[in-house]
Parts: C-alpha cells; sequence; structure tokens
C-alpha cells in the first residue's frame, strides 16, 4: 500500500504523524518528499547510506545555426525564452524540460545540457528503509526531485509518503498515484479553510482520503461538522498535549511516550489497508 500522508496548510502535524507511524509500524519505506523543507530524519535518524543528484535537461542554443526567428520564444508558455534584439536568452530556472521549443526550432539550433537542481538520499533506521530529497536553493521546481522520490517505491513494502504542505504541483505530484491519503488537521480556522482545498483536490483525483484532527481540544468542531456532512472518516484525533510538543521540539518521537496514541496509529494504518483491499 501506498499511503500519502498531507495536509492543507503547513504545521499541522503531518510530519509528527508520518514519523511516528513508521516508527510505530516498522518494516516499511518513509519517503520524505518535502523536498523544500525535509525534516523526517530529525526525528528518524536513519543511517544515510548513499546519495544522487537529480538533474533537468534545459535547453541551449547553437548561434551558428540560430536564425533569430523567435518561433521556440513564441512557443514557449513559461517565458523561459525570449527573443531579444541582441539573440534569444534562456532564463534556466523557468524552464519546465517541455522539449517543445526544440520541436518548433526551424533549424535544429536547440540542443540539450543537464542542470542539477537537487539531490536525493537513502538510508535504514532498524527495519525501516527511509528516503529524503532536496531542492537547491534558488531552483524553484521541486516536482522533478520528488518523482526522483517516487522511483524508489517497493513493489514489496507498505510505503508511506509525507508530502509536502499546501496544495500546489508538489502536493499533487507526491499524492497521484497512492492508494489512500490522510490529511492532517487542526481545528483551526486556517485549518479548516486548508483542508476544504484539500479535500476537493483528492475528490478530483479520485483518491480515496480520511482525516486525522492533531492537537485535539483546541478550536471549535467546525471541522468535525464539515466531515460528517461530507461523509469524510475522521481516522484519529491525537489530543492537545504540551508534552508532545516539547518532545517534538527537541526532534524526538512520542511514540515510547504515548504508546496509546502509538497503538491508535497502527490500528488506523491497518484499518485503511483493510479498507482499499
Amino acid at each position: 500500500m501506498i499511503l500519502s500522508i498531507a495536509s492543507g496548510k503547513g504545521g499541522t502535524g503531518k510530519t509528527t504523524v508520518s514519523v511516528n507511524l513508521a516508527l510505530s509500524l516498522g518494516q516499511v519505506q518513509l519517503i520524505d518528499c518535502d523536498v523544500e523543507e525535509p525534516n523526517d530524519n530529525i526525528f528518524i535518524k536513519a543511517d544515510i547510506e548513499g546519495s544522487q543528484d537529480v538533474s533537468v535537461e534545459i535547453p541551449q542554443i547553437d548561434p551558428e545555426r540560430c536564425l533569430n526567428c523567435g518561433a521556440c520564444a513564441n512557443f514557449c508558455n513559461f517565458n523561459a525564452i525570449v527573443d531579444l534584439p541582441s539573440g534569444i536568452k534562456i532564463f534556466p530556472s523557468l524552464c519546465h524540460s517541455c522539449g517543445g521549443c526544440k520541436l518548433v526550432c526551424q533549424n535544429d539550433a536547440i540542443s540539450w545540457k543537464d542542470k542539477k537542481i537537487g539531490y536525493i538520499r537513502r538510508g535504514k533506521k532498524d527495519d525501516i528503509l527511509f528516503y529524503d530529497g532536496f531542492l537547491d536553493v534558488g531552483e524553484s521546481r521541486p516536482t522533478p526531485i520528488i518523482k526522483s522520490l517516487k522511483y524508489q517505491i517497493g513493489t514489496d513494502i507498505d510505503t508511506i509518503l509525507d508530502c509536502p504542505p499546501g496544495t500546489s504541483c508538489s502536493f499533487l505530484e507526491t499524492v497521484n498515484g497512492s492508494d489512500f491519503c490522510i490529511l492532517v488537521t487542526e481545528q483551526t480556522p486556517f485549518g479548516f479553510n486548508d483542508l476544504k482545498i484539500a479535500v476537493e483536490a483528492l475528490k478530483k483525483m479520485d483518491i480515496p482520503f480520511g482525516v486525522v484532527i492533531n492537537r485535539d481540544g483546541i478550536g471549535d468542531d467546525e471541522i468535525e461538522i464539515f466531515c460528517k456532512k461530507e461523509t469524510i472518516p475522521i481516522l484519529l484525533k491525537i489530543p492537545y498535549n504540551k508534552d508532545i510538543a516539547k518532545l517534538y521540539s527537541k526532534g524526538e518521537s512520542f511514540i515510547d511516550c504515548f504508546p496509546e496514541i502509538s497503538r491508535q496509529l497502527v490500528y488506523t494504518f491497518y484499518s485503511i489497508k483493510s479498507m482499499i483491499t
């Protein structure tokens, strides 16, 4: 089973749920897809065994062959290519590597070169296989790194994907292909608003999902009313507890101090697994 753990907004506790679920289960694959701010390994403390760079292809112009016709610039919807009086100018950070510029080039003046945008790592913590990725500073395209991470998904092991926050392209890329998605939320106006956006996205992608309410006991009951109205299962409520927050601030999991919540996480996991099989 591929289980993605997401949230409409940052700070709701999806990393808390992801790492504590993985540590409670064991014999799983945990992949941190929040490549702009990966922090699962602060808690997992896996031994990193290796890494590999992630590159994308960007166009380069052969000035000897370029006719300065502007066809490539006219084609590019991302404004990565601009037709200037001094010649064609390429902005690599805007390029999406779609290949269209080369197709429309009238004199085969465009070729490709690799540009490194980040890297992924692999490691192990006891019987947990761990992967995370890092987007280089100044780069704006996390999805190629997320794709590289998802290539590591094994077919013979349950996989937990810790998603990027929000509902942008990186979230959509991560949850795509998941068997189930847990949406972690909090009982605040911001949490409720962004939960509704994430719910709509998952409905359009036809991915089954349920909700985990973190820091239960703060705020109001709007989320519970919404979930009941929309027949969205509330899988688990993690109570508001300062001791959990203190453990988090030290980079420690809560499974030893709160074994009951750990057992509830495991029960939730296997309930989901039985639900989709």
